[in-house]
């Protein structure tokens, strides 16, 4: 499995559980981050693979 694909898993995953947990918001702001920075490592490895 492709790395961003596993991140974009643990994030919503994580978000899920955040939701789930009212006293772990910090598990939201996590999530939101894994999910960002999985969408910027797709995008930049589409580009590397159209060069």
């Amino acid at each position: 499995m492709s790395l961003w694909l596993i991140l974009i898993i643990v994030g919503v995953i994580m978000l899920i559980i955040g939701v789930a947990v009212e006293a772990a918001q910090i598990l939201i702001w996590i999530g939101v981050a894994i999910l960002v920075i999985s969408l910027i490592l797709s995008l930049v490895g589409r580009g590397k693979n159209r060069v």
